[in-house]
């Protein structure tokens, strides 16, 4: 019996000892959770807007941008860089910023801000509180890269500093500036042109106006300004050192040669001797000839133009027992080979599909052993094109060569055509259309376009159409050539080619930024 009742005593102290021991461990265990809970990150979502508007800030500057949290405490933020937007920011109780911070200083795609660590939540805001002038966000494919900053940040009325080493998932949402360069206007500038025309080697009679006794000066001083960004001053040197190494390479009609003969005389100011520069075979640039490769000597690199008019072949066909000219139109120019393994390519056709023998269509359009007796100028075009587009993506590496398309360049002929008394004479200064109207799309474009979204190697599209199309006082009218013993220039009047400075140095501008903007892309990856 004692030995019952003991066994009962101990297991009763057994079981009290037990159930006060889990008592214990209780409450330490939420003593623990209360303790550690505040130390638990939580988000406060913050609203940016800009509190200082009045002028657009330079590099270096600071903007100072106002965030109210749900409790409307009010925080100020400063960054020393230029046009920044911010979206789905957030405050996390440790004092860390999280969300997106997109910089658009000069364009690039760069993450920038106070931050110790960034994620990226959700798609960037499209607006832009600020209003600066900057591009339109969407987006898009490039992977924004990593940086770091070191700035000033005034959180709740205390300062820190701290350097943000911004920690991107490349997995999540991907974000693309975009600006729409061909929205914008002619500005006066009296720091333009590029060059001289007086100081050009390269520029053949038919564009050198000036030098043809057209005094008036002005149509050289306008520059093309985008409405919400700006395009870089082409900068002949740094041309020089992306194309290092690498062919530069024009291929098409007479204004794509106006447009090559454009970009020998930016690059030539920046060599200081002459003979650095030469033609591989020793070709003087006349009329006369329609192949050219220049060799930069100091930079081991070649910018070329190859003369075709429609991108295919001109051949013969049989007609009965004559034989006439023809075009295949399933067949690519006999020059293609001379293409091949170029680094940048720049093709154009429009001009002649408006003469006659292309635009009538009879018997003049060939594929394979037929003669088409009559084919429509758009049919015809659009074959063009596709064949053109077979050979690009058979043999052109996207991952070596960047390839542009011109689009159409506009003629102003007035009271008539070329050959029928048609003039532009006139003209002092471009049109003043408000960039807004509504200006029909030529339905070549329409069709290099659609070719072009079918394709699989990628193809800019150079769309000057619009913008050349104000340039009414650009052309070299009776200034085509030099007039004979001193006489008054007469005669038939050019309003479809450029004088040289003129309107195809932004066409190489238009060129130039995108080049540099590859090279950036490239650069960040």
């Amino acid at each position: 019996m004692e030995t019952q009742r003991s066994l009962s005593l101990k297991s009763r102290r057994l079981l009290c000892f037990a159930v006060s021991s889990s008592f214990l461990f209780c409450l330490l265990f939420y003593y623990c959770l209360l303790n550690i809970a505040p130390l638990l990150p939580r988000k406060t979502h913050f609203q940016f807007s800009p509190c200082n508007k009045t002028k657009e800030a330079s590099l270096g500057e600071t903007f100072f941008w106002e965030a109210t949290n749900l409790s409307q405490q009010t925080f100020n933020l400063t960054l020393p860089a230029k046009d920044v937007v911010f979206a789905n920011i957030h405050v996390e109780e440790n004092g860390n910023l999280s969300g997106e911070v997109l910089d658009l200083r000069n364009g690039e795609k760069e993450m920038r801000g106070n931050v110790s660590s960034l994620e990226v939540i959700e798609s960037v805001n499209q607006s832009n509180p600020a209003n600066l002038g900057s591009p339109n966000l969407e987006k898009g494919s490039n992977i924004l890269q990593r940086n770091q900053y070191s700035n000033t940040s005034k959180i709740g009325g205390e300062n820190n500093e701290k350097k943000g080493n911004l920690v991107l998932n490349k997995n999540k949402r991907e974000v693309e500036q975009e600006c729409n360069i061909y929205n914008g206007r002619w500005v006066f500038d009296e720091s333009y042109p590029l060059y001289g025309s007086k100081s050009c080697s390269f520029v053949d009679e038919g564009f050198s106006c000036e030098a043809n006794g057209k005094t008036d000066g002005d149509y050289m001083k306008w520059r093309w300004k985008p409405n919400h960004c700006d395009i870089p001053r082409f900068n002949p040197l740094k041309m020089l050192e992306l194309i290092k190494g690498k062919r530069l390479v024009f291929i098409g009609d007479s204004i794509n040669r106006n447009q090559w003969e454009s970009m020998m005389c930016i690059l030539q100011q920046a060599v200081l001797d002459p003979k650095r520069i030469y033609e591989a075979r020793g070709r003087r640039i006349t009329k006369e000839k329609g192949q050219y490769n220049f060799k930069f000597v100091d930079y081991n690199c070649s910018v070329e133009y190859y003369v075709t008019h429609f991108l295919v072949h001109e051949s013969k066909g049989r007609v009965g027992t004559k034989r006439v000219k023809t075009l295949r139109i399933d067949t690519v120019d006999k020059g293609a080979s001379k293409w091949r393994g170029a680094d940048i390519l720049v093709f154009n056709t429009a001009h002649w599909w408006s003469h006659h023998k292309t635009k009538s269509g009879v018997n003049y359009y060939q594929e394979g052993n037929l003669l088409h007796p009559h084919l429509d100028v758009s049919t015809a075009f659009h074959k063009s094109l596709k064949t053109w587009a077979w050979w690009i993506d058979r043999y052109v590496n996207p991952a070596k060569t960047q390839v542009f398309f011109r689009s159409s360049s506009p003629s102003h002929f007035s009271g008539g055509e070329w050959n029928t008394g048609g003039h532009c004479k006139e003209s002092k200064q471009p049109l003043n259309f408000s960039s807004g109207k509504q200006v029909p799309v030529p339905e070549m474009n329409l069709i290099v376009q659609r070719v072009i979204d079918q394709m699989i190697t990628p193809v800019t599209v150079l769309n000057i159409t619009y913008l050349s199309g104000l340039r009414i006082d650009g052309h070299p009218s009776i200034y085509g050539r030099k007039p004979a013993n001193g006489a008054q220039p007469s005669g038939i009047q050019d309003c479809s080619h450029w004088c040289l400075p003129g309107v195809p140095d932004t066409w190489n501008e238009l060129l130039y930024y995108y080049i540099v903007s590859r090279q950036r892309s490239l650069a960040k990856r």
